[in-house]
């Protein structure tokens, strides 16, 4: 690859940074997020030290995600009748408060698990707002041009986060306990607040004579069924999201009993399958100008429950280690590329709805996974849970796909 190349792989890699608001959107993300991925490899980790139970483990990832399954519809609806960048403020002080409860709670030695669960759940209802609110204003920030690239930037500093944050939470555990991780996620989100006054997009209303929400949910499902690019995205995403994307859950128990390895060793896990992703993300922001295409999710579909059906067989560290890398990669590109066609393929009046059930099948699925993934541990062992997940994968993938083209 010659310089010229190099310099236009370079420009269409960063590309959406041009733009000044998504800028100050995405450095302020890069240390709000490190804080934000300390704390959930901290807080899975004390609440396992704590019961010692997969399936208590499973529970916490039920309560944080939940509200996505109750939730998300109404917050599709709330998203386009309202300026975005408010929930976006709204949401970062919650989180903050519920980050600094945690911290106080673990220092005076009085946390119990009944009251993480219920801080958990706070930061799910402020999640389920969250999430397609961001999603959905990428595209106010950076337009049409440049909202997959936009989608893949800001998934290389969640991904490069997922590799800092646990790696960090693993040293500050044994140093200065889960307790200090939670109050510098509290701190991170002040930058973000901050970030939020300084950008001068103007805010937009999708909906401005509206009807009750009701009404704008059956519209929105509607909307999508009658769409055939984006019904197929939301059926692939339902099945990936629910069972192939439990490895967090999965590893927390599988490093200890399978590969009889420490804190620090779960955290290095983490980071590989955050190093992964990263890779992932920056993979798709070179390739954004080449637009979206749908294969891509079955084949990612296929290949990472391979992947998991592998780890079964293996208790080495490190091709566990390699395998998870993979997942990790292999996760990202199937979520920019979902989400790249649901936004193209959607108009700005029913964006906010459509970026809910992404939210709804990304987020609001893993409490059934979760759940999934915690009860075979608990009943079969923890390698089964990679088994199991995979397994389960692998056969609704391919008839899913069998499906889809009987149909044409």
């Amino acid at each position: 690859m010659n310089s010229s190349n190099i310099k236009i792989y370079f420009k269409n890699t960063f590309a959406s940074l041009t733009h000044r608001d998504f800028r100050i959107f995405w450095w302020t993300q890069c240390i709000s997020l490190m804080g934000t991925f300390m704390q959930r490899a901290a807080q899975v980790w004390l609440i396992y030290t704590i019961t010692k139970s997969p399936f208590k483990v499973g529970i916490l990832g039920v309560c944080q995600f939940a509200p996505f399954l109750f939730l998300s519809l109404f917050a599709g609806v709330i998203v386009d009748r309202f300026p975005k960048r408010k929930i976006i403020l709204v949401t970062q002080i919650i989180f903050m408060v519920q980050a600094i409860v945690l911290s106080i709670l673990v220092f005076y030695g009085t946390a119990k698990y009944w009251q993480i669960l219920a801080l958990s759940a706070l930061f799910g209802v402020a999640q389920t707002f969250d999430m397609p609110a961001r999603q959905s204003y990428f595209i106010e920030l950076v337009g049409k041009e440049h909202i997959m690239n936009a989608i893949s930037l800001n998934s290389t500093i969640v991904n490069l986060a997922k590799i800092i944050g646990p790696a960090i939470a693993g040293v500050a555990m044994v140093k200065l306990g889960p307790g200090f991780c939670f109050l510098v996620n509290g701190i991170s989100y002040i930058v973000v607040i901050i970030g939020l006054s300084f950008i001068n997009t103007p805010d937009k209303v999708i909906i401005k004579n509206s009807k009750n929400i009701v009404y704008e949910i059956k519209h929105g499902l509607k909307y999508v069924a009658n769409i055939e690019n984006l019904k197929t995205t939301l059926i692939i995403m339902g099945i990936v999201c629910t069972f192939a994307m439990n490895v967090d859950v999965i590893i927390t128990v599988f490093v200890p009993e399978v590969l009889h390895k420490g804190a620090q060793e779960y955290s290095f896990m983490l980071s590989a399958m955050g190093l992964g992703s990263f890779i992932g993300a920056v993979f798709m922001a070179g390739r954004s100008k080449r637009g979206t295409k749908k294969y891509v999710l079955f084949v990612n579909a296929i290949l990472v429950s391979l992947l998991q059906i592998f780890a079964y067989f293996f208790d080495n560290y490190y091709i566990v280690l390699i395998l998870v890398l993979g997942m990790g990669f292999l996760n990202l590109t199937f979520l920019n590329m979902a989400n790249s066609l649901l936004q193209l393929n959607s108009s700005d009046e029913y964006r906010g709805r459509v970026m809910s059930l992404y939210s709804l099948l990304n987020a609001g699925s893993t409490p059934i996974g979760n759940f999934y993934a915690g009860t075979v541990m608990e009943k079969m062992g923890a390698a089964a849970g990679f088994l199991m997940c995979g397994g389960i994968t692998l056969v609704l993938s391919l008839a899913s796909k069998y499906r889809m083209r009987s149909k044409k």
